[in-house]
């Protein structure tokens, strides 16, 4: 499982480390040479969207959503093991739903051969991989939930 978390966090570090030097050269083109790098926005949309869905996995393993913690202090604890398990029952189906429209979406980019502008890269390859990345961390809120389930044996 490691060895995936860490695919993962190098999948998304590595997207952030591109976009960083992308802007950089850019940066450095417009200013010195008066030219920016041609669909620049259109590779650094594509590393963002690498970056951001590769981490939601990780960040649904480590826990570190943002979570509304208010009302922990006056749950009874029991009570409050049975509110997480309903959160990952419901961030599973949020997950799971977003896949759907996802691939719904994907389907007709390939079928339509969408692609970006100016470098005509296919969109339907990165939208496959959001609805991956999605469905797997739908997976790993509804296993979370199975998990707070088999606390309560």
């Amino acid at each position: 499982m490691k060895r995936f978390e860490n695919l993962l966090a190098l999948v998304s570090g590595g997207a952030l480390f591109a976009m960083m030097c992308l802007t950089f050269v850019d940066v450095i083109g417009r200013k010195f040479f008066h030219a920016s790098i041609t669909g620049g926005l259109e590779l650094t949309e594509i590393a963002m969207l690498l970056m951001i869905f590769f981490a939601l996995p990780l960040t649904s393993i480590s826990g570190e959503h943002i979570v509304f913690d208010l009302l922990d202090r006056v749950v009874p604890p029991r009570m409050r093991r049975w509110q997480h398990m309903i959160a990952h029952l419901v961030a599973a189906a949020l997950f799971l739903g977003g896949a759907w429209v996802v691939e719904l979406r994907a389907a007709r980019a390939v079928e339509y051969g969408d692609t970006t502008a100016q470098l005509g890269i296919p969109l339907g390859p990165f939208q496959y991989l959001i609805v991956a990345m999605l469905a797997l961390t739908g997976i790993i809120h509804f296993l979370l939930a199975l998990h707070r389930i088999e606390e309560h044996r």
